[in-house]
C-alpha cells in the first residue's frame, strides 16, 4: 500500500468513528442520543487509535496535516511528501464524512436543528471570538503534536503506542475541547465540512465558511509550535527557530486580538453593524 493511500484510508477511518460518535449522540431517534461529552471524547480517542493501528505500518499514520507539518518543521519528515500527505488526508476526511452521512441516512430528516447536523461534520466555537477560538485550537494542537513526540520517545510494549496516542486525544478532549470542539486537525474539520456543503442533507444550514479558516490555520500553526517546543526543550535543538516562530505567532495573535477589539467597538457604536 502506498503511503498516500494509507493516509487517505487512515483519515477516513478517523472520521467514520469520530464523526460517527458525534452523530450517534446528537441526531434524533438515535439510541445513543444524549450520550454526552465523555462519550464524544472517548469516541474520538478510539477513532485515532484504530486509524493508527490500521495504517501506521505503511505511512506512520499522521492522519492530520498539523502532525505532518509539525514533523516536517523539525526535520522528522520529508517536505517533499507533505503536499501528498495533506491532500490524501483531506480526501480521506471528506470520504469519511460521506460514510457517516450514509450510515445515519434516516436520521437527518428526523433532526430539526441545522446546527446539530453541521456539528456532526465540523467544529464550531461555544463562544465565537476569533482570537480566543484561534488560541484554543493553537494550544490544543501544540499539546497534541508535542505529546505525540513525547510518547514516541518512550518505550512501550510493542503495539501499545497507538492506544496511548488515543488516550492523549481523550485527555485533550476532556480538558481543552469544550471551547471550540477541538478540531486540532485541519483535515478532520475541512474535509467533512466540504462533504456537508455538497451532500443533500435535509434541512441543513450553510457550512459556516466564515469560521472554517480557524480550525485549519490554528492547528497547522499549533502543530509546528508544539514540535518546535519539544525539539528545543526536550532535545536542546532549534532554540533560535522556536524564538523566531514564537515572535511571528505572537504578532499574528496580537493583530487578531486588535482586529477583534476594533470590531467590538464598531458594533457598540453602531449596533446595526454585524461582526
Amino acid at each position: 500500500m502506498s503511503v498516500y493511500l494509507a493516509e487517505l484510508i487512515g483519515t477516513m477511518i478517523l472520521i467514520i468513528f469520530g464523526g460517527g460518535v458525534v452523530a450517534n449522540i446528537s441526531l434524533n431517534k438515535s439510541k445513543a442520543q444524549g450520550g454526552g461529552w465523555i462519550v464524544v471524547a472517548l469516541g474520538w480517542g478510539f477513532a485515532v487509535a484504530m486509524a493508527v493501528y490500521a495504517v501506521g505500518q505503511f505511512s506512520g499514520a499522521h492522519i492530520n496535516p498539523a502532525v505532518t507539518l509539525g514533523l516536517a518543521s523539525v526535520g522528522e519528515f520529508a517536505w517533499a511528501q507533505v503536499p501528498g500527505y495533506i491532500i490524501a488526508q483531506l480526501i480521506g476526511a471528506a470520504l469519511g464524512g460521506v460514510v457517516v452521512y450514509l450510515h445515519f441516512l434516516g436520521h437527518w430528516k428526523e433532526t430539526d436543528d441545522p446546527n446539530t447536523k453541521l456539528g456532526v461534520f465540523s467544529t464550531d466555537p461555544a463562544l465565537p471570538n476569533k482570537f480566543n477560538n484561534f488560541l484554543s485550537e493553537f494550544i490544543g494542537t501544540a499539546v497534541l503534536v508535542g505529546g505525540i513526540l513525547g510518547i514516541g520517545a518512550n518505550q512501550f510494549t510493542e503495539g501499545l503506542n497507538p492506544l496511548i496516542v488515543g488516550f492523549l486525544i481523550v485527555a485533550i478532549g476532556l480538558s481543552l475541547g469544550g471551547t471550540t470542539g477541538y478540531a486540532i486537525n485541519p483535515a478532520r474539520d475541512l474535509g467533512p465540512r466540504i462533504a456537508h456543503a455538497l451532500l443533500p442533507i435535509p434541512g441543513k444550514r450553510d457550512s459556516n465558511w466564515s469560521y472554517a479558516w480557524i480550525p485549519v490555520v490554528a492547528p497547522a500553526a499549533g502543530g509546528v509550535f508544539g514540535a518546535m517546543v519539544y525539539r528545543s526543550f526536550f532535545l536542546g535543538e532549534g532554540a533560535m527557530a522556536l524564538m523566531i516562530y514564537s515572535v511571528v505567532v505572537a504578532v499574528f495573535l496580537g493583530s487578531l486580538y486588535y482586529m477583534g477589539k476594533r470590531s467590538e467597538k464598531t458594533i457598540m457604536s453602531n449596533p446595526e453593524v454585524k461582526n
